[in-house]
């Protein structure tokens, strides 16, 4: 038998039909079904178990990424509430500054514990002299003319100090500038 031979010989035979049966009720169908036809089924419902793929991905990263939103604003909150504290406590602060400044025996301790524990949390005191002014640190309550000007105002004293939470300013420092 030759090439061309055997070639017609694979084309004439018939493609086997599938006998598929389905229940309905009581009686059992049988259905003949082609190779072709199962073959686009096969098709039909592996686009569906992809799609369904695709929608279960794009699900699985929007609630990833609404987790980490959540987490995010829960963490801001927490820094939040303490530079609320921080905040609220700035007057008993600038009291006991006032008490120091006016002698008063026996609160150097407590200053000292309150300021380093809040310190610890995060709180920054803006309070340097001979620093370049800042205005987003600083609020400029008295100036005076400087002698050089190319290196722009100089914080030449602290009038109040100012105080930081985190990076994040709770009071600007009221200064005298130079300049």
């Amino acid at each position: 038998m030759s090439t061309e031979e055997f070639a017609d010989d694979t084309e004439a035979t018939p493609e086997p039909e599938v006998l598929v049966e389905e229940t309905g009720g009581d009686e059992v169908i049988g259905e003949p079904v082609s190779v072709e036809e199962l073959l686009v089924t096969l098709e039909a419902v592996t686009a569906e178990r992809n799609q369904h793929l695709d929608d279960l991905q794009r699900v699985s990263a929007e609630f990833s990424n609404f987790r980490k939103q959540v987490e995010k604003r829960q963490v801001e909150q927490v820094a939040q509430a303490g530079a609320r504290v921080a905040e609220a406590l700035l007057p008993v602060l600038d009291a006991c500054d006032a008490a120091l400044q006016q002698g008063v025996d026996g609160i150097e301790p407590i200053v000292g514990f309150l300021r380093s524990e809040l310190e610890r949390s995060g709180l920054e005191t803006i309070a340097e002299s001979d620093a370049p002014f800042d205005p987003s640190r600083h609020e400029a309550a008295m100036s005076e003319p400087g002698e050089d000007e190319h290196d722009g105002p100089r914080v030449i004293e602290v009038l109040r100090t100012g105080y930081a939470w985190n990076g994040r300013v709770l009071r600007a420092a009221m200064v005298k500038v130079r300049g």
